[in-house]
């Protein structure tokens, strides 16, 4: 699954120049980034993102509430859907921005987008105690300060990314079903929608929101800049698996006339060692007891069971 696109698309659509990389094919998945851009390769940078998150944290006590402005009305205008080839993108235009919890200024939001897996496997891009979410949201913000994405790229702080954790239950929820429901006209690479804004916090942990880990590291996507302040929430939202079905099974890194349709799936990069980098919990972070769900199909569950009665007769 060769995906062609420009070098931000994927996370914020800034466009410099175009480049191939893919997350399935060895010549230009993750592993093989590093050879197409530099600043990827994990031997000359080493803040790279996404880690795995695990009980080696520092407890950070200026790590408090966020300040959400504009989260919980909808706006004014239309929100764009589009595919780029190897994500669902939300534009969500002016009117959002993000400020407290410890981040270094106002971010003012950009557009939000998602990393799954298959119809088989989980495919978040952070890990908890090596275990994936099914699905991970990724709502990102830029400094208020600069001008554009090109100069806050040359800022260590310059984007603030709000990871969101997607975990899977029977309901359909009721906010990404705006999405959802949009999806089947963004099915094909290039392809693009609009959705009537909605109230973004509905997207959010909303009753654990002063529970989150932080740390600073890089694009998940290529050209891999590290110029992000990460923060992941530790309580996951719930969708159903009916919505989660409707990317790791409708969604295509192809355009729609290509003779071979490609699906798009598994697009999310490995996890990096934090090598000297502190990951910070906050006040009211439970250190992890909130963990990854390691299946999240309701079949496999009872394959588990049928498993472990055997071993009880068999022992």
């Amino acid at each position: 699954m060769i995906v062609t696109t420009a070098v931000l698309m994927i996370l914020i659509g800034y466009s410099d120049s175009v480049e191939e990389y893919c997350y399935d094919e060895g010549h230009c998945d993750p592993y093989a980034w590093g050879d197409l851009f530099p600043s990827c390769h994990p031997l000359l940078e080493t803040h790279h993102s996404p880690i795995n998150l695990d009980s080696q944290m520092t407890r950070s006590y200026s790590l408090g509430e966020f300040l959400l402005e504009g989260f919980d009305v909808a706006q004014p205008g239309q929100w764009k859907l589009n595919n780029d080839g190897h994500s669902v993108v939300l534009d969500v235009g002016g009117g959002l921005s993000v400020s407290g919890g410890g981040l270094p200024g106002v971010y003012h939001t950009i557009q939000l987008h998602f990393h799954w897996g298959s119809p088989s496997s989980n495919g978040s891009e952070h890990t908890v105690d090596g275990q994936r979410y099914p699905m991970e949201m990724h709502i990102v913000n830029m400094k208020s300060t600069h001008p554009n994405v090109s100069v806050a790229l040359g800022d260590p702080t310059g984007l603030a990314v709000l990871g969101v954790f997607v975990d899977t239950a029977y309901a359909d929820h009721e906010q990404f079903g705006h999405i959802a429901k949009k999806l089947s006209s963004v099915a094909y690479k290039g392809q693009t929608t609009s959705i009537k804004p909605f109230p973004l916090i509905g997207l959010l942990p909303q009753q654990h929101m002063s529970q989150y880990y932080r740390y600073h590291g890089s694009l998940t996507t290529p050209p891999c800049s590290q110029a992000v302040v990460w923060t992941l929430f530790e309580v996951p939202i719930q969708i159903s698996w009916s919505q989660l079905e409707r990317l790791t099974s409708g969604i295509y890194a192809s355009e729609e006339y290509e003779d071979d349709a490609t699906p798009l799936y598994n697009n999310f990069r490995h996890v990096h060692p934090t090598y000297s980098r502190t990951v910070y919990a906050s006040l009211d972070a439970k250190l992890l007891n909130s963990k990854a769900s390691g299946l999240f199909h309701p079949s496999f569950s009872i394959i588990i069971v049928i498993i472990t009665s055997l071993n009880r007769c068999i022992h």
